[in-house]
Formats: C-alpha cells, sequence, structure tokens
C-alpha cells in the first residue's frame, strides 16, 4: 500500500536547517582537507571573498588571515566595515547582502548573499565584527544560532573594517579536518596575483604581487618560456601567456578574482580567440592544435552579474559580458584582435618565436600521424577483447546519475585484478590490469604514448588523448602492493602521467589506494589496520590474544575484504603537485641519474623510516 502523501509531508527549512541538511549544494565535499577542493577551502575562501571585494572598490590594502594549530580561522580587513546596524543581517539572513547593488559592488565574486551564512550555519564557532568610525559590534554563532551579542556599538580605537572567525563543525565534517598550509598559501598567492597593490598576510607570510597574472604565470610554469611572455591588460580583462617546448596545454582562469579550476565559457573564448588572431596575423591556417600546443596562459574577466554552475563557482557559466548583452566571446576576441596583433607587430622577434613554435608543433604532429593510426587501429581491436580493461556503466564523461563516483583502479598482476573486478561496484568502479611492471618513460618523446602497447591501451581505457573533457572516470586510482615492486610501479605510473598528462594530476584526478597492512580479529570482530599504530591500537581493543595477519600483497586480500576497502570508506591519498616545483625538475630528480644530491635523499629517507621502526 502506497504512503500517504499529505500536508504534513511538506516541510519548509529555514536557512541554517538547509545549509546544515545539504552543505553539498554550498560547499561541495566534505573532505578532512587533504584535498584542495574539499569544502573547507571553500568556506575559507568564502570569508575572504568579501575582504578581497572590499579592496577591489578600493578600500583596505591589507588582508591578514591567520589559521592556528587546531585550524581555527581569523580573516580581518581594513575596508569599510560592515554597517552595524546590519551586522546581524549579513550573517544570518539569506540572500541579505550588498552586492545586489552593482554600484557598490560591481564586479565582485560572491552575488547571491550566501557565503558567510554558509560558513556561519557550517561552524561551532563563528563569530563576526565590525569596526566603522570609531565604534564596533560582534556577534558571536554556533552551527547558525546566536550565542551571544552585542546590542549596541561600542566604542573602538580599531581601523574600519571586519573581522570574521570560525572553527568547522566536526559533527559535519570529518573529526581530523585541518587546513593544509600549502593549499591556503597558494590561495593567497593567486589573490595576490589578482589583485596586484593588496598584501595578503596570512601567518605572518606576507603575499604581494606587483604584475598579477604575469607574476603568477612565471612562477606556475614548469617549462621555459620560448618569448614573453606577453602581458595584455584592459578594462575587466587582463591576459598572460607564452609558449613553452613541452606539449600539452596549461590555463589559469579567473572570473571576478575566482579562480574558474574546470574552466567555462571564458576560457573556451580564449582558446578560440588565440587561433583565430595567430591565424589571422600570420595569415597562414595553422591547425588548432599547432598554435595551442605547449601554450601556458592565465586569464582573469571581470563579469557583472557571473552566472557560475554551481556554488563552490569553478566554472563560469554566464554567455554575457556586460548588461548591454555584449558576448563573453566577443569581448575577448575583440580585445586580442586589437591588442595581441598590435604586440606581435611592435615585437617581431617575439612574433618570430611564436611561428617557430607553431610549425614545430606541425611537424611533431605529422611524424606522430603515422603512429596514431598504426596505435589507433591496435586500440580499436583490443576494445572488443580487451582483457585489461573491465569497464563500468558510469563515466565521467557522461550524463549518467552517478558519473562523479566513476572510479578505474590500475592494477597489477592477475591475483589483485581478480580480487578487485570481483568486489568492485560494477555501475561505477572499473579495473585496468597492468602486465608487470610498466615502462620508464622518463624523458622520452610523446611517441612511446602510442608505440607502447600497455600505455596506448591506457590512455584509450582513459580517453585523454585529446585532454580531459573526454576523461571517462572521475578518479584515477593507481593500487599497488605496499611493498618495494609495488611502490616501483607506482613511481613509473607517476612518471607517465606527470610526463604526457599532468593536467590530470593537477586538476586533482590522480589518486593512490590504500590498503591495509594488517587484519587483526577475534570471534566477534575484524579490524584492518593501515600503520603500526592502528594494529596496537586493534590488539588493545580486541585482546592481545587476537589474530594478526600481516598482508603482504592485494593478491592475499579475498573479494570479501576488497569489498570493504573499496566501498564508500576506502582511503585514497591524492596525488598532489609539491608546492614550488615544476614537474620537469621533479622527474629528473626522482627518475633521472642518481646524483649525489637524490643519494644524500635516499639514504637519509632510509634512516628516517629506520629510526621510525
Amino acid at each position: 500500500m502506497a504512503a500517504e502523501y499529505t500536508e504534513a509531508d511538506i516541510k519548509s527549512l529555514d536557512w541554517k536547517e538547509h545549509i546544515r541538511m545539504r552543505p553539498g549544494m554550498y560547499i561541495g565535499k566534505l573532505g578532512n582537507g587533504t584535498s584542495s577542493d574539499d569544502g573547507i577551502y571553500i568556506l575559507l575562501k568564502e570569508a575572504m571573498d568579501n575582504s578581497i571585494d572590499e579592496y577591489v572598490m578600493g578600500y583596505g590594502r591589507e588582508l591578514r588571515v591567520d589559521i592556528d594549530e587546531e585550524s581555527r580561522v581569523e580573516v580581518r580587513d581594513f575596508g569599510r566595515g560592515i554597517p552595524l546596524g546590519k551586522l546581524m543581517d549579513c550573517a544570518a539572513k539569506i540572500n541579505t547582502g550588498a552586492k545586489y547593488d552593482s554600484e557598490a559592488f560591481k564586479k565582485s565574486v560572491g552575488l547571491n548573499g550566501v557565503g558567510i551564512k554558509a560558513v556561519n550555519a557550517l561552524s561551532d564557532f563563528f563569530e563576526i565584527q565590525a569596526w566603522r568610525d570609531g565604534q564596533t559590534k560582534a556577534i558571536e554563532f554556533s552551527k547558525g544560532e546566536v550565542v551571544e551579542e552585542m546590542k549596541r556599538p561600542k566604542k573602538d580605537a580599531g581601523e574600519n573594517g571586519t573581522r570574521l572567525a570560525f572553527d568547522v563543525d566536526r559533527s559535519i565534517f570529518p573529526a581530523k579536518t585541518r587546513f593544509h598550509t600549502g593549499y591556503v598559501e597558494k590561495m593567497c598567492r593567486y589573490y595576490s596575483y589578482l589583485n596586484p597593490g593588496l598584501s595578503i598576510v596570512f601567518n605572518g607570510r606576507k603575499f604581494k604581487s606587483k604584475d598579477g597574472l604575469l607574476d603568477l604565470l612565471k612562477e606556475e610554469m614548469d617549462g621555459e618560456a620560448l618569448y614573453g611572455p606577453i602581458h595584455l591588460s584592459g578594462k575587466d580583462i587582463e591576459i598572460a601567456f607564452t609558449h613553452t617546448a613541452d606539449g600539452g596545454e596549461e590555463y589559469y582562469s579567473f572570473v571576478n578574482g575566482q579562480h574558474t579550476t574546470q574552466g567555462g565559457t571564458h576560457l573556451a573564448a580564449f582558446r578560440e580567440a588565440i587561433v583565430q588572431v595567430i591565424r589571422g596575423f600570420y595569415k597562414k591556417q595553422y591547425h588548432p592544435s599547432d598554435i595551442r600546443n605547449g601554450l601556458e596562459a592565465a586569464v582573469l574577466v571581470r563579469v557583472e552579474e557571473p552566472v557560475f554552475e554551481s556554488q563552490t563557482k569553478t566554472k563560469l557559466g554566464s554567455l554575457t559580458m556586460t548588461p548591454e548583452g555584449e558576448t563573453v566571446r566577443t569581448f575577448i576576441l575583440n580585445f586580442l584582435k586589437e591588442h595581441l596583433d598590435n604586440h606581435l607587430h611592435k615585437n617581431p622577434a617575439e612574433a618570430e618565436a611564436l611561428q617557430k613554435r607553431i610549425l614545430a608543433a606541425e611537424r611533431e604532429r605529422k611524424e606522430l600521424s603515422g603512429v596514431k593510426k598504426i596505435a589507433r587501429e591496435r586500440a580499436r581491436k583490443a576494445k572488443v577483447h580487451n582483457k585489461k580493461l573491465r569497464d563500468c556503466r558510469a563515466h565521467f564523461s557522461s550524463k549518467h546519475k552517478r558519473a562523479a563516483e566513476s572510479t578505474v583502479f590500475i592494477t597489477e598482476g592477475d591475483s589483485a585484478s581478480g580480487s578487485i573486478t570481483k568486489s568492485r561496484d560494477v555501475e561505477t568502479q572499473a579495473v585496468f590490469s597492468l602486465r608487470g611492471k610498466p615502462l620508464n618513460s622518463f624523458a622520452m618523446k610523446r611517441n612511446v604514448v602510442y608505440e607502447n602497447e600497455e600505455f596506448n591501451l591506457l590512455q584509450h581505457a582513459l580517453d585523454i588523448e585529446e585532454g580531459l573533457e573526454t576523461l571517462r572516470y572521475n578518479r584515477v586510482v593507481i593500487a599497488t602492493d605496499a611493498d618495494v615492486d609495488g611502490m616501483h610501479i607506482r613511481l613509473l605510473l607517476l612518471t607517465f602521467f606527470l610526463q604526457f598528462f599532468p593536467e590530470l594530476v593537477r586538476d586533482g584526478h590522480l589518486y593512490i589506494l590504500q590498503t591495509p597492512l594488517f587484519r587483526v580479529r577475534n570471534k566477534k570482530e575484524t579490524r584492518y589496520c593501515y600503520d603500526e599504530d592502528e594494529r596496537l591500537a586493534a590488539l588493545d581493543a580486541l585482546g592481545k590474544s587476537a589474530e594478526i595477519t600481516r598482508f603482504k600483497g592485494l593478491g592475499e586480500i579475498s573479494p570479501d575484504e576488497f569489498k570493504f576497502m573499496i566501498g564508500p570508506d576506502m582511503r585514497l591519498d591524492p596525488v598532489r603537485m609539491e608546492e614550488g616545483k615544476g614537474i620537469k625538475e621533479m622527474l629528473a630528480f626522482y627518475m633521472g641519474k642518481n646524483t649525489p644530491k637524490r643519494q644524500e635523499f635516499i639514504i637519509k629517507n632510509l634512516r628516517d623510516d629506520v629510526d621510525a621502526a
């Protein structure tokens, strides 16, 4: 019998209840801070964005961010300060803010009045304070509820501005949630690049940029610039770009100071416009991939009332640039037609270097075309009966409702592949089986991706030959044994991805699967332990007489046990780029010749491991 549907089933949630019940709608995923796209960084960004918007409007040249060891955050700016009589509304009344008035905040990041309220609702402790003209007022909240309110402003000699302090609610976030310094420093660096002249002080370290996106590009580039970089700026737009000898394309795109990691209409417009303008300048119909091969670019546009595809604002959906209806595409194309064309005419040496890079890419593409044809034919035949790939139904590039969960495990050997295959979720989890150790691709040319059968099949399984737009799995997980051979295979795969598909790593799609080292059990309970501390804790809980099994490899773990290890609670370590180091530098150090510097590193880390044991 169907359940009754009555008026009692219709419920209205207040603002804080809705945010706490559906936090993913507002801040994305509820990770513990180990990944740069975890929701706590969205909360920090929301707290900082209001201060950044003040600076953009011409108020306050310094922003202070402090995060203590317990991950309590404090953000203090020296702008105009929230009007004291509206402090409560701004902190706890949804869809309230000054940004609906385009004259007060013309091109700000947040326009819907939700940001600070999300921080408030998802924090165990939240305090907002403002200073204006010798007076101050503060309100303290917990989980969106008022704890203490200063009813009337009181005299205070503090500088005008606003302070937000918060500690996330660990009943919603994982218990061990904490901010990682590297991610926060990167946020501060980027904000300084996007707002030249603004000083951002994070835990005493100062970030300040003079040349904006030009500084960003020089800092982030892996290869050596073949010219320039070219730096162009105008009203509501700034672009910096160059080419390197490396393949691929690398972009850093921003809208109103927001890092749009997934791009959007502005990035698509830039990629199209640069092809049109360069073709027009050289009067040659160069292939788009030859023009963009080796391109590294940073793009910023400022849009009135931007429309993002989610509250986390990682992809721009706006088609128009201005209230008059000018499209983003037209705006960027017209800007480049004028400014880039003029720049190349005035700088013939740069124009020559750019053309040389395009011609080199053209030669490389033609040389590879024969190899690609053979490789594609081989891959097409293998698709029909490819025993290496056990595919799933939900793909990241599809419109499947579980597309975001799509995962492929790259395993070594038949036994490990067999266990994962039997225990996986066939809807969202695929398995790609390696045949022994893959080739060391360090310093090799791209043709090895096609000539090496295993690499070619892996590339086609992921569908990343032409870029990440067609990536079939949101998570690419390296699942190898935790022994020396397994670590070596892991390193060889990392080398392959960093060498030829670095964007897979930069965009946070590559992971390492953690598998338990021990199983501790008695007649009532079984615990899987990932390190020595967990093993000792399990023995304390289950008794010293509990049975201990030491797993030597993935093949020893039964399919039933694997179900737990690759289930909803599986432990994945994201592969992150080491801050301040380029790909070439990292690969040369770890995979190049055995230099004294690397020997010293290995000996020191071996000694640390021995000491720890």
